[in-house]
């Protein structure tokens, strides 16, 4: 499983959330408390938004606990929008490429779960990404597959039904290749406008979401667990997606198809 954190709103520093909290993501890397894996030292990852359409992206295989260029960059640089991910391999390769955030055109994704058995579905789920994104698939994580699955199901126009669509798709495939647990996923996307977060399981264990208001419409922090420990961060409920801008967040039910519901 791995950790990550978000934000949108007044440019601040990365360090803010990676570096600078009691319980920033560095230190989860090590001593995550909500996670099943208390070390998640496969990698980490940047990705950031100020002045190109596209996120800037600073990914590398390294601890990010050990990596003097993570704790410079999130120093020096500020933003409205950022996303910051720390990695443990559900089973694939320690390599760049499957570092997250990823990033495709203007938008950045990034993801803590998994998709039960996918080496057994892998094939399947390449094929369910379009002929025109599949060039993009650079990694082999089920993270990414999810990513370029759902901009093909319409992310750009639709985020919350392109998500459902592309959950739908992985699921069927688990349920068809009798895969349990199916799918379990807190993740965070953005076009560099909106930042969106989902918290969504097919089953009762659905990883660990969180939000704070900053206050005064100054912006939010989403995170896979708290920073700090203060009382004013908000546990997302499961199976809820989140849409969140400088001012406000607003929830929708996250809802898909079980193949029972489909029989009846």
């Amino acid at each position: 499983m791995c950790r990550w954190a978000a934000y949108i709103g007044e440019p601040i520093f990365i360090a803010d959330l990676v570096s600078a909290p009691e319980h920033s993501l560095i230190v989860q890397a090590r001593e995550a408390e909500e996670c099943k894996t208390t070390i998640n030292g496969d990698g980490f990852g940047l990705a950031w938004y100020d002045h190109h359409p596209e996120p800037g992206l600073y990914r590398d295989v390294y601890p990010a606990w050990s990596d003097p260029n993570l704790t410079a960059l999130a120093r020096q640089v500020r933003s409205r929008l950022f996303m910051a991910h720390v990695r443990a391999s559900t089973g694939t390769a320690i390599s760049r490429n499957n570092c997250h955030p990823f990033a495709h055109g203007r938008w950045s994704f990034m993801h803590n779960g998994q998709i039960g058995g996918f080496d057994t579905i892998r094939k399947s789920a390449d094929m369910a990404i379009p002929d025109v994104l599949y060039n993009a698939r650079k990694g082999a994580t089920d993270s990414e597959a999810l990513f370029l699955i759902a901009l093909g199901q319409g992310l750009e126009d639709d985020p919350l039904g392109a998500l459902q669509r592309a959950v739908q798709v992985l699921h069927d495939m688990t349920a068809k290749a009798g895969l349990k647990p199916r799918l379990r996923m807190s993740l965070a996307l953005s076009d560099g406008e909106t930042l969106y977060a989902l918290r969504y399981a097919s089953d009762a264990t659905p990883p660990s979401l969180y939000y704070r208001n900053r206050g005064a419409g100054a912006g939010f922090e989403v995170v896979s667990e708290p920073l700090t420990q203060r009382s004013d961060w908000i546990s997302v409920s499961p199976n809820n997606f989140c849409r969140f801008d400088q001012e406000r967040v607003t929830t929708t039910r996250f809802e898909i198809e079980t193949s029972i519901q489909r029989a009846a």
